[in-house]
This record gives structure tokens, sequence and C-alpha cells, in this order.
């Protein structure tokens, strides 16, 4: 029984790179999908998977956008504990419109923020979060990053595109039995 007890207490054991438990870099943007503003501080008592992605995307995006429906799909009751956050890393070219049919493409609409803004607004996000961003005339370069954030708003994995097929929805299962 007592070791039932001391499990129950202990941190989950995460996939990816464990990050500790240092509070995520708050931003407020605006969603392209519903035009509301968004904050990641507002999403407490959530856990949170944070990504960086563009809508013209040809490859790593729309995969990680797939995993995401897909483990909206696998966490089935529990899909409504977890937020997912996607923040664009092309200011010039994810409008609402194209990041709401991006949304529906890949048949995210339930907790699920896709946010826009200008360069100006974006690049400290990028920034906070590491992600480096270099966009060409039709593409862009950044990091394949995905964050996962506890209820406590503090960032404990770290996961990358090859990783969420095997681990994102275990992590974020563990995530939601945490007592934190």
């Amino acid at each position: 029984m007592i070791v039932l007890v001391l499990m129950a207490c202990a941190p989950p054991k995460l996939a990816g790179t464990e990050l500790g438990a240092t509070d995520a870099p708050d931003f407020t943007l605006t969603d392209g999908v519903s035009g509301r503003s968004v904050s990641l501080s507002a999403q407490r008592g959530e856990v949170v998977a944070l990504t960086f992605l563009y809508t013209t995307c040809p490859d790593v995006c729309p995969l990680t956008a797939s995993r995401f429906r897909a483990a909206q799909d696998s966490l089935a009751g529990d899909a409504g504990r977890v937020v997912f956050i996607a923040v664009s890393v092309d200011p010039d070219r994810d409008t609402p419109k194209a990041t709401q049919d991006f949304s529906a493409s890949h048949g995210l609409s339930t907790n699920w923020y896709y946010l826009v803004g200008g360069r100006a607004q974006l690049a400290p996000v990028w920034s906070a979060y590491g992600i480096g961003v270099q966009a060409g005339s039709a593409s862009v370069t950044h990091n394949d990053a995905v964050y996962l954030i506890d209820r406590r708003g503090r960032e404990r994995v770290l996961l990358h595109s090859e990783d969420l097929a095997g681990n994102l929805v275990e992590d974020l299962r563990s995530l939601l039995r945490a007592g934190d």
C-alpha cells in the first residue's frame, strides 16, 4: 500500500527531453480561427501541447497537425482536458482564412488554437521558446518543437516530429494523471 502511495506522488516519467518544471513563457496572440485573443496563462488548469507551424508547409507541419488530431482521438474523453496550440511562424501568409482552412483540413476545431500576428508580435514568442525562423520566398525553415506544458503552466517536456507518433499521447496521459 505504501508503494502505491509513493508511486502516485512521484512525478511522471516523460519521453522526449524533460524540461524540469519551469514556468512556460506567457504570451497573448490572436486565434486565426475564431479571431479571439488567447493567452497561454489562461490555459492553466489544462495540459497544453504547444507547437509552431505554418499553413503552406509541405512536410512537418501537416504531420504535426495530424498527430494532434490523432492524439485527440486517442485521448477520447480526456481530450477536453488538453489544449492544442499552434503559433504561426509565417506572419505573411498565415491569414485567418489560411489558418481556418488548415485547421478544417486536419479536423482540428475543439480545444485548438492557431495563433497569428505580425512579425513584431510573433518574434518574441519564437525567441522565448528557442524557435529559429528563416522565411524564404515560398517556404519557412523552423524548429519542429512541441512543448508539453502541465496544468500549472510549467514546461515539462520537448518533443520533435519523429517523437509524436509514439510519445505524444502517453506523455499527455501522464501529465493528465499527474497531481502537479
